[in-house]
């Protein structure tokens, strides 16, 4: 018999950044060079102190069903690193632990939104947040931006998309996928602008914390008025290169984080208890141990950034925070390589893979149309050589 799959099944896309991924595993288990810039996953080893912890944890007695929302130690621990990084005061009742940053997202978005209702997404914007909020049944709208804003729309565009419908104001910074960071002035504009809606709340995803190369990061929560509209974002995979270890975690007012243990309950219950206590670890060790890796990623993000502004036909910013880059390529559309002509985008990411080996991921996925996004997260070696291929490319378009 033929199995008819769900309407919310078919609706969805598939996220571009694990599409290329799955395609750089098919043409690398065929023999094909293949560097890959799709996924954003450092290339470090965890730290020392969270192996540590995990050897520890496999001694018990953490084998059993740990509490939906997360050991107790570890919300406490989570509150305590939000105060002593953040300012941000939070009781433990108030922090739920997921597995993964995009569940703890997810939790957030269904709890908050549904049918009828809006999010506002300001653009660029990580793969995800559209299609979660389609799975909520609300509305995504989207406030573009370029690379001329620095790949920020203007505070004023956002203010202009919010209607009485919205509810939920949904955005990351540092921002993947464009590495861009909304300064603190602007953040104390938006938070004017979210204070002037009484029923507006706003998801801060803060999962690239503490990859910010100029200035300090600022948590949303922490503008007067906020920490109670608020849900904040964050986990142990991009700081502590703990993709594998799926943790994420929430802090929000005490009701939304009630309803996000309710909703994590019928799907995962709590996060994996041996990687809790490696969370445990992370949230008690000082931040200045982050600190190597950050000088690697802005050593990257220098290193490729002057590479791609020698390639022909490319426009680059200077991102300030996160591991990504996001060049305009609209100058290479509609051009051709070997007789093939380049339609678009996702055209031109094939049209790399298949020519010069490079694995990026299409802008337009992330509401960037005529743009790539490039993670600088691998080592120096490899970037050079794929800033080289895509400079080779360039040189060989016609048209």
């Amino acid at each position: 018999m033929a199995i008819r799959t769900s309407a919310l099944v078919r609706s969805i896309e598939e996220p571009a950044t694990l599409m290329m991924a799955r395609r750089c595993r098919e043409l690398r288990a065929q023999g094909r060079d293949i560097i890959d810039l799709s996924l954003g996953e450092p290339d470090h080893d965890p730290p020392a102190f969270a192996l540590e912890a995990a050897r520890k944890a496999l001694e018990g007695p953490w084998h059993k069903y740990p509490p939906v929302n997360g050991f107790a130690d570890v919300r406490q621990a989570i509150a305590d690193k939000l105060l002593r990084d953040n300012g941000l005061h939070y009781h433990p009742d108030q922090v739920v632990v997921s597995t993964g940053a995009k569940q703890s997202i997810m939790n957030a978005v269904l709890s908050l939104a549904g049918p009828g209702e809006e999010v506002v997404i300001p653009a660029p914007y990580w793969v995800t947040y559209r299609e979660q909020v389609r799975m909520a049944g609300a509305t995504p709208v989207i406030v573009p931006s370029t690379l001329d804003e620095e790949f920020k729309p203007p505070i004023a565009r956002i203010a202009a998309a919010i209607t009485p419908r919205t509810r939920l104001l949904l955005f990351s910074s540092p921002c993947n996928p464009s590495g861009s960071v909304f300064t603190t002035a602007e953040l104390q504009e938006l938070a004017r602008v979210v204070e002037s809606h009484p029923d507006l709340l706003v998801i801060s995803d803060e999962i690239y914390e503490h990859i910010v190369f100029d200035g300090r990061h600022v948590s949303f929560a922490s503008f007067p008025g906020m920490m109670e509209r608020t849900v904040t974002v964050n986990g142990l995979s991009k700081a502590f290169a703990l993709t594998g270890w799926r943790v994420g975690y929430i802090a929000a007012p005490a009701a939304v984080a009630k309803a996000c243990n309710t909703v994590q309950g019928q799907f995962t219950s709590g996060a994996n208890s041996i990687a809790q206590r490696v969370t445990l670890a992370c949230m008690q060790a000082d931040p200045a141990l982050l600190a190597p890796m950050r000088a690697d990623f802005q050593r990257r993000r220098d290193l490729v950034v002057q590479g791609l502004s020698a390639v022909p036909g490319l426009r680059c910013n200077r991102p300030m925070g996160a591991f990504y880059v996001l060049p305009d390529v609209s100058a290479w559309l509609g051009r051709s390589i070997d007789g093939r002509t380049i339609q678009g985008t996702d055209d031109l990411c094939m049209t790399l893979l298949d020519h010069a080996g490079v694995a990026v991921v299409d802008g337009a996925a992330f509401g960037a149309p005529g743009t790539l996004r490039l993670s600088y997260a691998t080592a120096d070696e490899k970037l050079s050589e794929a800033v080289r291929r895509l400079r080779a490319f360039g040189e060989q378009l016609q048209g």
